[in-house]
């Protein structure tokens, strides 16, 4: 018998056993979580293949199943934590239709100034409508505190999910780290389940994406290409929490404007990456935490603040519309907050809103957000004490085409205005033409002030004695306004005047409380596009009961969207889960079958080697 056959049989062997091992070690861990099946490769060895060794034990699974995973990971975390909290945003506003539910509880409030119109003299209907009113402030309060609690939570969750974010990369680097010290085949491929069980834990707080290197280590970076992961080296991730939030709470990419928590990726080598940057993040638990914060709870932060606004301004303003040409516009009376709105077309045909708010000082420039028109050119106009109404009107109307032109702006507005005692007139310049104007002014001059502008009363008010107006003069009115509306304390202290027959006549008439009554639910207001209902490009107009509805069917769809959307997610996660386990998931009845192909192998090889014995065996007998 050739020597070449017993070298064969020996490392037949020695490669079978080696086999069986790796089948045993499958089977031992068909039931661990994150186990990579293994196999082992063969390699020939000798002049002519004759030869045969044990190669590298590998693991085997999709490339593809894996990333798909990971990615399908990150979706289903964004959808879960959307759906929880805009499920529990939906609950703020109750059961549509309901009594109990904010349009039931707006509803009942107007019915009660309606039966109020019908019995004036009625000490009882008129107690009835200041509590009505009462308790639909109360609840628009409620509302909006739970809101700002929601947003305060999430800042705590996004600490949370940070840290371990944070804990998880440091994991993922010295992982790395080790397997780039292992010459053990076993060894490693454990160390490489644990840094993908990492690597897939991670990808539940954020997108990720994964570049294999050629030492064995893994890059890790952020969907948008931020290198988290170097070899063994790994950014840390911090978040500067800003404890409890309010309305005025925002994120600014200027740190000393930011005043909620960001955040922060910091390099091995000392480089800062602000990771709440719209964008960052696109995925995961991180992202949606995020956008909750920052965009969807704020808009229904002012949604309840357009209603609130709407309640009060419904009451108390007067609109005065402009004739044309030229477009003249009474502002007599007009307060800090009362704005001047001038629609106007440029010579290529588009409309533009211009918006000049009344200030307490001089001219700035104001987020056209805080206006009826997110979309407008916007900035205050001073109407102190002295000042010259034509001067200071003009002198906004400049900077204003100033900052549209430093902004870059194609059509920049050219406007000019003279002002003959409080009347003003508009008229364009060479590009642009003036096609009318609006004000809005606030009839009474205080909470306690229920003479002028009758029908207009102060019934709502900011906190507990002062007048709503609008007003940027210190800060924006309107932030925070559904938080602090309240029903006027000079009315529960004399609901006469809910009543009044004129502006100097307390006898009691119905004609008030109907024009509070249809301006409630008749009349419509103007409300900002920036409250995300009926669009984002345009005032919406509709009357202030039906904002309230429309405030309700509008979360109630977006709650329904987005439990659909994480239940879709959730089942390409459940497929995603499975395909990747169909590739890399330890098979025992496929186990037991190349286990009984390796037993007849080694039973072979044994069998060589057991004649070459009985050969040698019978050669020493000669």
């Amino acid at each position: 018998m050739s020597m070449d056959a017993l070298w064969t049989a020996t490392a037949g062997l020695k490669a079978t056993q080696a086999a069986i091992n790796v089948v045993s070690q499958n089977v031992a861990n068909a039931g661990t979580a994150g186990y990579v099946r293994r196999t082992i490769d063969t390699v020939s060895t000798a002049p002519g293949n004759t030869g045969v060794a044990s190669g590298a034990v590998t693991r085997s699974f999709d490339a593809a199943a894996l990333k798909q995973l990971r990615s399908e990971t990150a979706g289903a975390a964004y959808t879960a934590t959307r759906s929880s909290i805009t499920s529990q945003l939906d609950k703020l506003y109750g059961t549509p239709g309901t009594s109990s539910a904010l349009d039931g509880v707006f509803n009942t409030f107007t019915q009660s100034l309606q039966e109020l119109s019908a019995s004036p003299t009625s000490a009882a209907a008129r107690s009835t409508v200041l509590s009505n009113a009462t308790t639909l402030a109360s609840q628009i309060n409620s509302a909006a505190s739970t809101v700002q609690n929601l947003r305060t939570g999430i800042e705590a969750q996004l600490g949370t999910d940070t840290a371990m974010a944070s804990s998880l990369l440091k994991n993922i680097a010295a992982l790395n780290s080790k397997i780039q010290n292992t010459t053990d085949a076993s060894s490693k491929a454990d160390l490489q389940d644990q840094r993908d069980q990492a690597i897939n834990s991670l990808s539940s707080y954020m997108d990720l994406n994964t570049v294999d290197q050629r030492d064995g280590t893994v890059t890790v970076l952020t969907g948008s290409g931020v290198t988290l992961v170097d070899r063994g080296n790994a950014a840390t991730l911090s978040f500067d929490g800003h404890g409890t939030l309010n309305a005025a709470s925002s994120y600014s990419t200027d740190a000393s404007k930011r005043t909620v928590g960001t955040i922060t990726a910091t390099t091995p080598g000392g480089g800062q990456i602000d990771l709440g940057a719209p964008g960052a993040l696109r995925s995961g638990s991180l992202a949606a935490g995020l956008e909750l914060r920052d965009t969807t709870l704020p808009q229904a932060q002012r949604q309840l603040d357009d209603l609130a606004a709407g309640m009060a301004t419904s009451l108390t303003n007067k609109t005065v519309t402009s004739t044309t040409n030229p477009a003249q516009v009474n502002l007599s009376g007009i307060q800090a907050g009362n704005t001047l709105t001038i629609p106007v077309t440029f010579t290529d045909g588009s409309v533009r809103n211009v918006t000049l708010v009344a200030a307490n000082g001089a001219s700035k420039a104001v987020d056209p957000s805080l206006t009826t028109d997110a979309t407008s050119f916007a900035r205050t106009f001073d109407i102190s004490s002295g000042t010259d109404l034509q001067t200071s009107i003009n002198a906004a109307l400049s900077a204003m085409s100033a900052d549209a032109t430093k902004a870059g702006y194609k059509n920049v507005p050219s406007i000019t205005a003279t002002v003959t005692g409080t009347t003003v007139s508009l008229a364009g310049g060479a590009n642009t033409t003036v096609g009318g104007a609006t004000a809005s002014i606030t009839q009474p001059k205080s909470v306690s002030d229920f003479a002028t502008g009758y029908p207009q009363i102060a019934l709502f008010t900011d906190g507990a004695s002062a007048l709503y107006t609008g007003s940027v003069d210190s800060s924006a009115q309107i932030t925070g306004f559904a938080q602090r509306i309240a029903v006027n304390t000079n009315l529960t202290n004399n609901s006469a005047y809910l009543t009044a027959s004129g502006a100097s006549d307390l006898t009691a008439s119905g004609t008030r409380a109907q024009a509070l009554f249809t301006s409630l639910t008749v009349t419509p207001q103007t409300f900002s596009s920036a409250s995300g209902i009926g669009g984002v490009t345009a005032p919406y107009s509709s009357s202030v009961s039906q904002f309230a509805q429309d405030i309700i069917s509008a979360q109630g769809a977006a709650a329904s969207a987005a439990t659909s959307l994480d239940s879709t997610q959730q089942v390409a996660l459940s497929t995603a889960q499975s395909r990747f386990s169909a590739s890399a998931g330890v098979n025992i009845d496929s186990e037991m079958s190349n286990l009984i192909a390796l037993q007849t192998a080694y039973g072979a090889n044994a069998r060589v080697l057991t004649a070459a014995r009985d050969m040698l065996n019978q050669l020493l007998q000669i």
